[in-house]
């Protein structure tokens, strides 16, 4: 049996033949694409050379092909069907009603009905016995029922009048069914390339509507702008039911595991449009067995190998000539086809064009000519020679025509060209203040009939399309505009013309900032906004009210964990106003902190440091010493002094910032106690521990009666707390509070949010330090699970959360997947903050213990002698971390059989533990117990016993009889330290 459909009917054909297939019949899917210079009956008649029946599948387009009339079909189809009319079937998939011609074929209706409803009708039309179910259901890669759509879906609508492009979309088929096939699936990346018009993402639109219902999830995203595209992307993780937080980032994650694991779907379609700058987009472009399509102006996604590509040339004269007898129906054959011509065939250009004919009534062959002729001066119209002469000629008319119907759209038209052309916010402007906007679009913005009519002017003029907006916000109108359209209408102004619009789009969009970037509410709102940032010159207006706006939108992408966009914004704004007067200006002050914070938390610590440090030395050479701009800049500096393992500079600046804060603004004010808090954090890295804990439980304090038990601050000023109690060793009262502030930060923030998982990260090492493994490992993998999908796998975060892992797998006798965790932690750590960094040479320290245990005990000592002396020079021979790399290093002596130099060293380590941390502490109790095993390999047994009785005395007075730490020192095991590093 042949199945005969136009291209647009495709997934009702694919549904039929795998039903009748179902059924035992072999079936052949013939595309009806008839000549338009063939007779239509000759064409027709043509598809009785097919084997077996014809089953034709009529919708909108089948009777429009090839621009016949209604009297051509009639007369085609009384000569061919009747003789043959044991041959001929059909079915009607159409939306509107068929020419009254086809009742000869008596089709049966399909629409409106259920996948088992239509089965039964074609079956009994075609004489074929049911048999087994009308729908394959089991099957998952049979084809979906077409009025049932994919579970996801965001395309933009779908285009009417496209024409042809058969041979590309077929092209394109051929290649992702191919890779579909195969065993294993593998990861299918196609990139349309062409020029600029050439109808790339017009192409892409119809295949995800022709072949979508191959797919479980189709989406689409607009790529011209990166930090547009993440939001699109982000997006989709709540469309396929992700568990996952607010931020950006652990969106994009968890979807591009969801594809590559393909859970909950394996057949998907992402559509990437406009990627013209690969390295803005390619990060963002999933793997997995789905597939994904990229429309580009550059070659570099095949270039690079990250993409197969298909080059999309202009019409074909059969179908630009089509196209344009369809779009202007007044068009003779020939008139169409010099139209072509003159456009050279490029489907922008004809579409501008055959809609201009079709509205105007001047003569195609006047309209032609001027196009051949190429001057656009005679129409008015000041055009730059920088665009193709076709272009020009027929831009020009359509905007001539337009000043002359409707001078109020052709005002529009130049405002919207000082936004993001692919996605112009209508409602911002409907919205806009009156005095947001010039006089004569404030008037037509008052009145909805005019304004709608000015809109439907420039859509019908092909100058922009109207569109529904994002599938999460179905009814939201916004307009696109072709690119090339959009810098036209830039470069077409004059520079007072220019600067008035740009003013009136800034406006716009100063009236539609929430002013509280920190609102999770506001963040749909910033999100839309900083796309028209640069269009509207933003950028670089020194108007206070849209700096503020530029300050707003990068504090936004600030929390909302987009801090390599917010770097981008930060950097184009301040290379336009360095070299301005003033530059120690507001506005650039608090970028300028704001580039250091987003150098920071990107892990660029050094030029953090470098932009921070200039800022101070600015500062201070101009400003008093209580200054609240230098006192910020000290701040931001502290913090990253402190990322790079500079203690005792941040602790400095952190104490002096606080504490001016405290003089000027009271104990109490919010700047003074965060930045008590930050010198307690400072404090507790220098291994100040009670003076850490003191800190804290004084910040908690003023937070708990200024705020509320549930708000952020208080919730992370009770974690930084817990933290401090484990450090001094109080170990019960840590996991107690911890537990508490723990649960509530699941039910405050969600399981996702980055200071629920330090939560959860503080809780699982609470509970080691006071029961052991167990929960302890179990919550920890499962924060650790968290962190990667949140913050990526090379975060100081997630990386924190690892180090801690490998204990849990070191202790669990787990020593393949610890030995291959150390070595990655490690070398992150090395590469992300140095060879010399506290961190580094901590985690290296972790890695010797589990060569050790692997029974490597050479390597085990040569690497925690390395992070003893890298510990005891970057930190000092008596803090703690260095104590703790001495308690390692000494029992590594003792398993490559070294005793005396482990005795020796553990004397001196407990020397400097008493002195560092007192005679109880933890830590020193461990060096105790280490250097009465040292005594005992010695054979000095009265004095190994006497220090034996002793710390066992004090373990079981300060942890009690049944921890852990008491219970392996009476079993007599060496205890070992693992460093933890810190948050900062």
């Amino acid at each position: 049996m042949t199945i005969s459909y136009a291209g647009f009917a495709r997934p009702w054909a694919a549904w039929l033949a795998h039903q009748l297939e179902r059924r035992g019949q072999v079936t052949t899917m013939l595309r009806w694409d008839p000549q338009p210079d063939a007779a239509l009956v000759d064409e027709l008649s043509g598809l009785l050379s097919a084997e077996g029946r014809l089953l034709m599948v009529l919708d909108d387009w089948y009777f429009r092909l090839g621009t016949r009339s209604q009297e051509e079909w009639t007369a085609a189809l009384r000569e061919v069907v009747p003789p043959h009319a044991d041959r001929f079937a059909a079915v009607s998939v159409a939306t509107q009603p068929l020419p009254t011609t086809a009742a000869v074929l008596r089709p049966v209706d399909l629409r409106a009905v259920d996948a088992d409803e239509a089965g039964r009708r074609v079956l009994d039309r075609l004489g074929i016995a049911p048999s087994g179910r009308a729908v394959d259901e089991e099957a998952s890669s049979a084809p979906r029922f077409p009025d049932d759509p994919p579970e996801v879906w965001n395309i933009p609508r779908r285009n009417n009048r496209f024409t042809g492009r058969d041979g590309v979309l077929e092209e394109m088929y051929g290649k992702l069914a191919r890779s579909a096939g195969r065993s294993p699936l593998v990861e299918t990346r196609l990139a349309l390339y062409g020029i600029s018009g050439v109808g790339k993402s017009q192409i892409a639109a119809e295949y995800a509507h022709r072949f979508g219902n191959d797919y479980d999830v189709v989406w689409w995203i607009s790529a011209t702008n990166r930090g547009a595209a993440r939001e699109q992307l982000a997006e989709l993780a709540s469309r396929l039911g992700l568990p996952v937080g607010q931020g950006i980032g652990d969106r994009i994650r968890a979807v591009h595991e969801a594809l590559r694991a393909g859970r909950p779907y394996r057949r998907w379609l992402l559509i990437f449009d406009s990627a013209d700058d690969m390295e803005q987009i390619e990060e963002l472009v999933p793997g997995g067995p789905g597939h994904v399509l990229i429309t580009t102006l550059s070659r570099d996604w095949s270039g690079s190998g990250g993409a197969q590509e298909i080059e999309v040339p202009s019409f074909t004269r059969f179908e630009s000539v089509g196209y344009a007898r369809r779009r202007a129906p007044r068009l003779t054959p020939r008139d169409a086809d010099d139209l072509s011509a003159a456009v050279q065939d490029l489907p922008l250009l004809l579409a501008q064009t055959a809609a201009w004919l079709d509205a105007n009534p001047l003569s195609p062959r006047e309209y032609i000519e001027l196009i051949r002729r190429g001057e656009p001066s005679l129409v008015g119209i000041r055009i730059s020679t920088d665009y193709p002469m076709a272009f020009q000629t027929s831009w020009a008319i359509t905007l001539n025509t337009l000043r002359e119907r409707s001078p109020a759209a052709v005002e529009l038209l130049k405002l919207f060209a000082f936004f993001a052309p692919d996605a112009i916010p209508v409602s911002l402007l409907i919205k806009a203040r009156r005095t947001d906007l010039p006089g004569y679009l404030a008037d037509l913005a008052a009145e909805p009939i005019s304004w709608n009519t000015a809109l439907r002017r420039l859509t019908e003029s092909t100058a922009v399309r109207l569109t529904e907006g994002q599938a999460s916000r179905p009814g939201v109108v916004t307009v696109q505009m072709h690119r090339l359209y959009h810098r036209f209408l830039r470069s077409d102004l004059v520079e007072e013309e220019r600067d008035a619009l740009s003013a009136a789009a800034c406006r716009v969009l100063v009236s539609a900032d929430p002013q509280n970037p920190g609102d999770t509410l506001t963040w749909e709102r910033y999100a839309d906004l900083i796309e028209h940032l640069e269009p509207a010159g933003a950028l670089e207006t020194s108007e206070p009210s849209v700096q503020g706006l530029v300050v707003n939108c990068v504090e936004y992408l600030r929390v909302r964990g987009e801090y390599d966009m917010g770097l981008r914004l930060c950097e184009r704004f301040m290379a336009h106003w360095r070299s301005r007067p003033a530059p120690m200006q507001r506005t650039m002050l608090v970028l300028t902190h704001q580039h250091a914070n987003m150098l920071r938390r990107l892990g660029r610590y050094r030029e953090a440091e470098a932009v921070g440090g200039a800022i101070v030395d600015e500062l201070t050479a101009e400003r008093a010493d209580d200054d609240a701009d230098l006192l910020r800049a000290k701040d931001g500096l502290a913090g990253t002094l402190m990322a790079l393992g500079s203690y005792d500079r941040a602790c400095a600046l952190f104490a002096e910032v606080w504490q001016s804060y405290a003089v000027l603004l009271g104990a109490r004010a919010p700047r003074a106690v965060s930045s008590r808090s930050n010198y307690g954090v400072a404090l507790g890295l220098l291994g100040r521990y009670q003076e850490s804990l003191a800190t804290h439980h004084e910040v908690l304090e003023i937070r708990e009666r200024e705020l509320q038990a549930t708000d952020p601050l208080t919730l992370n000023a009770a974690t930084s707390h817990a933290h401090a109690l484990r450090l001094v060793g109080r170990y019960q009262e840590a996991a107690s509070r911890q537990e508490v502030t723990a649960r509530l930060h699941e039910q405050v923030m969600g399981l996702h949010h980055p200071q629920t998982l330090r939560a959860e990260h503080g809780l699982a090492l609470c509970l080691r330090r006071l029961h052991g493994g167990g929960r302890a490992d179990a919550l920890l993998a499962d924060v650790a699970g968290r962190c990667r999908l949140v913050h990526g796998a090379r975060h100081p975060e997630t990386l924190m959360v690892e180090a801690d892992r490998v204990v849990s797998l070191r202790e669990g006798a787990d020593l393949e997947p610890a030995l291959e965790a150390a070595e990655t932690v490690a070398t992150s750590y090395r590469d992300l903050l140095g060879e010399d960094h506290p961190y580094t040479v901590g985690t290296l320290g972790n890695l010797g213990l589990v060569l050790g245990e692997t029974g490597d005990h050479r390597a085990g000592l040569q690497m925690t002698e390395r992070a003893l002396s890298g510990m005891e020079r970057a930190m000092g021979p008596a803090h703690p971390w260095a104590l703790g790399c001495a308690l390692n290093a000494g029992g590594a002596f003792r398993l490559t059989g070294e005793a005396e130099s482990a005795a020796a060293l553990g004397e001196d380590t407990l020397r400097r533990a008493r002195e560092a941390l007192g005679e109880t502490h933890p830590l020193t109790l461990a060096a105790k117990v280490a250097l009465a095993d040292d005594l005992r390999a010695l054979r000095d047994t009265p004095r190994a016993a006497k220090l034996e009785e002793e710390v066992l005395r004090q373990l079981a007075e300060t942890l009690g009889g049944a921890h852990p730490q008491t219970l392996s020192a009476r079993r007599r095991r060496r205890p070992t330290w693992d460093f933890e590093p810190q948050p900062f």
